[in-house]
């Protein structure tokens, strides 16, 4: 990510984790833009587990393209990085995707679509071709 930063790369963080962790975490590593899930407060402010406005996040691929617009970006040279189907929409739009510890849905879309698959188990790196 240092090296992307370095090469004057738009760092976008696309999750569906929880925004307000996602945030602090991402700065941190240096990402621009972070889209994540907002959850709704109940009484006393906890949680109640319902996912606010879920329609802006469910489809990555809409994230990426209103992130493009909205910064006047452009996806030459572009790399995404996924785990799940719910990420086929963001990298059928990159030049790079890659699956990075991919589900079995994934895996087998990225194989017969030629993407980059990466597996990291413990203390090894698998580039499988």
């Amino acid at each position: 990510m240092k090296k992307l930063k370095k090469k004057g790369y738009f760092l976008l963080a696309i999750s569906q984790s929880p925004k307000g962790i996602l945030d602090a975490f991402c700065k941190d590593l240096g990402f621009d833009k972070v889209y994540g899930r907002f959850y709704e407060l109940g009484p006393s402010d906890k949680f109640t587990g319902e996912v606010i406005d879920l329609h802006l996040i469910a489809n990555k691929g809409n994230i990426v393209r209103r992130a493009v617009a909205k910064e006047n970006l452009t996806l030459k040279g572009s790399y995404g990085v996924g785990d799940t189907e719910g990420d086929i929409p963001m990298l059928e739009l990159v030049e790079n995707p890659i699956c990075f510890n991919p589900n079995a849905t994934l895996y087998r879309y990225a194989k017969l679509n030629g993407w980059k698959v990466v597996v990291e188990r413990k203390d090894v790196i698998y580039d499988i071709k």
